[in-house]
């Protein structure tokens, strides 16, 4: 369990970014080289690492908004565990490539994976990479300060301490213990036995009323073709994020996840590092394998000590049997410079009907200015944006009682001014993508009681806990063009 590599990074918007702090480990770097064999990928130097680790964060090449090495759609992501693709004449990929971002700072290490390069292990079998992510919290934590602020000088006097503090906290390359906030080489070393110690990922101590808040966020994507040769897709992952306001230096919570009796199994669950313990059943259910049925269907309990700040508790991803909203989407070309639209949606029966908002927006790219416009919609509002070619359908909160709703009409273009382009979407390939948010509901039934939520604290809190399903990235392509196709899952 320990790490290859080590990288503190500062970056600009519209700059390149630099290498503040670098640390290599030798002797780790030759385990990784015995254990890699013919497959094995050496670290480059800074200047190698730099311009592919800001890529795959996106925050260079602003003008490149699709970059096939990092947004291929066959391409999984496993964030915060990157492949980081290398350039040059060797090339390779580097994993898992951990990264956090907090602002204009950039903290990344590469954690040793004891184990063939192939195939790869699953992320939650690998302990090296909970180390590495405490790691990389806590440092964060030391170079920011408490009050988690970026300023230039204190970062460049932390730095300045950094080699010393790494000497005592992570000796070649294994992480013993993790660097506080205001701590300085002496006082990193270790506590007396006896006292209790302060763990990495709390910055500091609460004082006042005890509250603690659960909020469980799931994320639905989609891409739906309205063509018998091709298949719909979608996937739906969640996250739970924490904000416990708890005195005491090691105070214990216990979160607990349900499912309906007729729920889908969570699966792909990576868990916060404060989490203290957990029941290996949790982490063996993966999207890529097939569901024999035996995979742990909860409920799902989650022991931690927390930080003061929020936190994401857990995240998961879940296999649902429909998406939540069902569209058809044609676009015709009548006659030259005019189109007809024609759309319909309908709400899936088991999805509450109560939005906090529901949208479809439809661009026109490669063509002219928007000009008449004379569009008709069953139910909610219909808003042009004529300068980005662009209809914006708001449903509004509620669905009508049939649970459909329909656009119908023709759009025509002038000339005069060139609209938004898009070298994806040519002639009638075109599409629309739905907004939204549900609250107090989640697709797989994930919830989280507030009975269940234990603190075993010396003043009781005020626990309060919520649930939302938010739409992301959800297409409805037009069914009477061409449309990009996946040969597997979204994810």
């Amino acid at each position: 369990m320990s790490i290859r590599s080590l990288w503190i990074i500062t970056h600009e918007k519209g700059q390149s970014g630099t290498v503040r702090f670098s640390k290599r480990y030798p002797t780790v770097e030759w385990r990784a080289k015995s254990l890699g064999g013919t497959q094995y990928v050496a670290v480059p130097e800074d200047s190698g690492i730099l311009h592919p680790l800001l890529t795959e964060l996106g925050l260079t090449d602003p003008d490149k908004s699709f970059i096939v090495s990092r947004d291929d759609c066959a391409r999984p992501q496993r964030s915060p565990a990157l492949e980081l693709h290398l350039e040059g004449r060797d090339g390779g990929a580097l994993w898992p490539m951990l990264a956090i971002v907090q602002g204009g700072l950039i903290l990344a290490c590469l954690p040793l994976v004891e184990a063939p390069p192939e195939p790869r292990p699953p992320l939650p079998s690998l302990a090296s990479v909970s180390q590495g992510l405490s790691l990389l919290t806590g440092l964060q934590s030391f170079l920011c300060g408490a009050g988690g602020k970026l300023e230039a000088e204190a970062l460049a006097s932390r730095l300045a301490l950094l080699p010393s503090v790494l000497l005592q906290v992570c000796p070649l390359g294994t992480p013993l213990d993790t660097p506080q906030v205001g701590s300085s080489p002496a006082a990193t070393a270790a506590t007396p036995v006896g006292t209790q110690k302060q763990p990495a990922w709390k910055a500091g101590l609460h004082r006042g009323r005890a509250v603690v808040s659960v909020a469980l966020s799931e994320m639905v994507r989609s891409m739906q073709y309205g063509s018998r040769s091709r298949q719909d897709l979608w996937d739906v992952y969640g996250s739970v994020t924490c904000k416990c306001e708890v005195e005491g230096v090691l105070p214990n919570v216990t979160v607990t996840l349900s499912l309906p009796p007729n729920g889908s199994p969570l699966q792909d669950i990576l868990v916060h590092p404060c989490v203290t313990s957990l029941d290996a059943s949790l982490l063996t259910a993966t999207s890529v394998d097939e569901s024999d049925g035996s995979a742990f269907s909860g409920p799902y309990k989650f022991p931690f000590s927390p930080p003061v700040e929020p936190f994401n508790l857990c995240s998961y991803t879940s296999q649902v049997p429909v998406p939540p909203i069902l569209g058809s989407y044609q676009l015709k070309e009548e006659e030259e410079g005019q189109l007809r639209v024609t759309v319909s949606l309908k709400l899936h029966e088991s999805v509450r009907n109560s939005f906090e908002y529901c949208e479809a927006h439809l661009p026109f790219f490669n063509r002219g200015q928007l000009g008449n416009v004379d569009v008709k919609v069953s139910s909610g509002q219909l808003e042009v944006t004529r300068e980005k070619s662009l209809l914006v359908w708001v449903v509004g909160q509620k669905f009508p009682r049939s649970r459909e709703v329909s656009l119908g009409g023709t759009v025509s273009f002038s000339g005069q001014s060139s609209g938004p382009t898009d070298p994806l979407c040519t002639g009638l390939t075109a599409y629309i993508k739905l907004y939204f948010r549900v609250p107090d509901l989640t697709l797989s039934g994930c919830s989280v009681d507030q009975h269940s939520v234990q603190v075993y604290s010396t003043a009781k809190p005020r626990i309060t806990t919520s649930r939302e399903l938010v739409s992301a990235e959800y297409y409805i392509w037009n069914s009477t063009g061409d449309a990009p196709v996946s040969s597997g899952l979204i994810l």
